[in-house]
């Protein structure tokens, strides 16, 4: 498996070394035949979580972002702060359930499975810019699903933006072939 990064995103050959540094192959889940991806150490490392951060907001500065969404549970974790920096608001999608307002809901595929999101439905005003926010791309489909809730109120989605993205699941064609042709941006691209 090959990792490469976007340099012209990132400060230095030691930063993305160390940010390699912190990721972890987990075989076999969620399910057999899965290669997750595990950030917790890039999470439990306060350099490597502060150079994700910065570097996914620094793309966005001046691109007015209005909300960041992000999507339950590490999407909470780098969109919220990523959210702090670009002076803008966070709205949570959650799995089914959690939400404790009238919400929006869609069902959607997932690469081993299917699987739901909500949305508060007065979360989004109309017009308002939206960066889509997660850990991981795979296959697309929770960002494209949190996309349309956004969309279903009227919101404007001008970006996604991933720490890690499978780039052999193809998730960014299924991004860029829908309508609107948002940018799709990831730190760090991991190869088949």
């Amino acid at each position: 498996m090959t990792i490469t990064f976007d340099p012209d995103k990132l400060p230095g050959a030691h930063a993305l070394a160390y940010l390699q540094s912190k990721l972890r192959d987990v075989p076999d889940f969620p399910k057999p035949g899965i290669l997750f991806k595990d950030i917790t150490p890039l999470l439990a490392d306060p350099r490597a979580l502060h150079i994700t951060i910065d570097l996914l907001a620094e793309r966005f500065i001046g691109e007015r972002i209005d909300l960041v969404v992000g999507i339950e549970s590490r999407g909470f974790i780098f969109g919220g702060a990523v959210a702090t920096r670009l002076n803008a608001g966070f709205v949570p999608v959650r799995k089914l359930g959690k939400l404790p307002w009238k919400t929006d809901r869609l069902t959607y595929a997932l690469e081993y499975g299917e699987a739901e999101l909500e949305m508060h439905v007065d979360s989004i005003p109309k017009g308002a810019r939206v960066l889509v926010v997660d850990d991981v791309l795979a296959t697309g489909g929770t960002a494209s699903a949190a996309a349309e809730l956004a969309r279903r109120q009227g919101g404007v989605v001008a970006a996604f933006a991933f720490v890690v993205e499978l780039d052999f699941l193809a998730g960014r064609s299924r991004l860029d072939s829908e309508n609107t042709q948002p940018a799709v941006y990831s730190l760090v691209h991991v190869g088949g």
